[in-house]
């Protein structure tokens, strides 16, 4: 649960209430004054690193070297270990040779044409008929029957050249359908193999990429500067397999790779030289602690008050008596359910400089630290205040009673800023106005009040 309180001077306090120990009263009345007034919020809070990695094998194998150990500080390009991988250096061997077997393979498309009719026997031999009959019509005495033969013997004689010269059309004609169609059915075949040679050779580059980069990545490198923690094999995702682009590859299809492991040892077996790794197992973690951040739940009450650069003051268990700076950068939009049912928004804080009551430095914390953050959402420093305790709530209305005529008479007025023990009166009040500062709850409409 988020807290809010406020701070103000106690001789403040004392003057607004006008209470002292030797004269308890059930009503108390005091005059309106100006004071300051701060409200905070206040939430639990983890401190952070402004970043982390775990660095995973990519590959089943054995680690060769470790050139750190835990708490060793690393730069950024720094090799931290060496595996030893002959499963990843075969994987790449076997996506470079089905790499150069995926090379362009040519297509040619059958030639299909129909014969031409051969039909110099069978014009001869009509020729001679034709010529027969003629001189058979030639010898006929009547001139105009003569004449007619001769016309009809023409005619047919015509009409055969003219059949024949159809037949060659007609071949002609069909030849050039067919090579039309081989032509387009050609040009569809030529099109699908280019792109199925293309796609094989795209999936054979990316199989020799992935590879190569599984065998660069045996030598593990910082990814930042940072602090170094020790992994353990405790399993996770490894890297993509190769095997799985090779199977698709021409020539690939018949080679059995060995299977990768998905997950790292069921044992907990700490790193070190010589230790069996399997792809996905953790190897070291880098932290980078050149800025601690600070993660903070804020209830959804007050989380719209929190903007960035709000101030707040820091505290943490494990250094009692110390304080420590922190602003916010950041305010979460995703709702975290609590455990007591409630819901809260994350808020990030940069996390500044810390010292004890005494002055004295305090020492820097580590990332999982718990810790209390209190946020200054509000302030204001000559506000008209108003003990908390002269505030009677009535539905959504705040109301205080003020002594006019030397009665209690109502008034409603609005909130600023909200202490713990003063609140800040936006309106409705003026300072000198005197009021009820105890015992508020209690009083009614027209009671005398001293």
């Amino acid at each position: 649960m988020t807290i809010r309180y406020g701070a103000a001077p106690l001789l403040v306090l004392l003057a607004l209430t006008g209470c002292t120990a030797e004269e308890p009263a059930t009503v108390q009345v005091a005059d309106v004054r100006r004071a300051p007034v701060t409200e905070v919020v206040e939430a639990p809070a983890t401190i952070g690193a402004r970043a982390s990695a775990t660095l995973r094998s990519p590959a089943q194998g054995t680690i060769a070297r470790l050139h750190v150990r835990d708490g060793d500080r690393v730069r950024k390009g720094q090799i931290v270990a060496r595996i030893r991988s002959p499963q990843a250096e075969d994987q790449l061997r076997q996506a470079r040779q089905a790499s150069e077997m995926a090379t362009p393979a040519r297509f040619s498309a059958p030639s299909v044409r129909l014969p031409s009719f051969d039909t110099r026997a069978f014009d001869r031999k009509v020729a001679r008929h034709f010529a027969r009959a003629r001189q058979e019509a030639a010898k006929v005495e009547d001139k105009r029957a003569r004449k007619q033969l001769l016309n009809a013997i023409d005619l047919a004689r015509t009409q055969h050249q003219a059949q024949t010269r159809a037949l060659a059309s007609i071949t002609a004609q069909l030849n050039r359908s067919i090579s039309g169609l081989m032509t387009g059915v050609t040009s569809g075949l030529s099109g699908s193999m280019a792109s199925l040679q293309a796609a094989s050779r795209s999936q054979a580059k990316a199989a020799v990429k992935v590879a190569e980069r599984t065998v660069r990545s045996l030598t593990v490198k910082a990814p930042f500067a940072g602090v170094v923690t020790l992994g353990r094999a405790s399993g996770g995702g490894g890297m993509p397999g190769v095997e799985s682009l090779l199977g698709r590859l021409p020539g690939g299809s018949g080679q059995q790779l060995p299977p990768v492991p998905a997950g790292g040892s069921a044992q907990g077996t700490p790193v070190a030289a010589g230790v069996p790794v399997s792809a996905g197992d953790p190897i070291v973690t880098v932290t980078d602690v050149s800025e601690l951040t600070l993660d903070a739940d804020v209830d959804e009450t007050d989380v719209l008050l929190v903007r960035e650069g709000v101030e707040a003051e820091v505290e943490l268990d494990a250094v009692p008596g110390a304080t420590y700076e922190a602003a916010v950068t950041g305010i979460g939009v995703a709702p975290m359910e609590g455990t007591t049912g409630g819901v809260s928004y994350p808020v990030r804080l940069r996390l500044g400089a810390g010292a004890f009551d005494d002055g004295s430095e305090a020492p820097t914390p580590k990332p999982g630290m718990s810790a209390v953050a209190r946020l200054t959402v509000r302030e204001s420093p000559s506000a008209v205040a108003a003990p908390a305790s002269a505030i009677v709530s009535s539905g959504r209305e705040s109301v205080v009673w003020v002594v006019g005529n030397g009665v209690a008479q109502r008034r409603v007025v609005k909130l600023g800023a909200q202490g713990d023990a003063v609140v800040e009166v936006l309106s409705g009040l003026s300072v000198g106005e005197r009021i009820v500062v105890r015992g508020a709850d209690s009083v009614r409409a027209g009671q005398t009040l001293p």
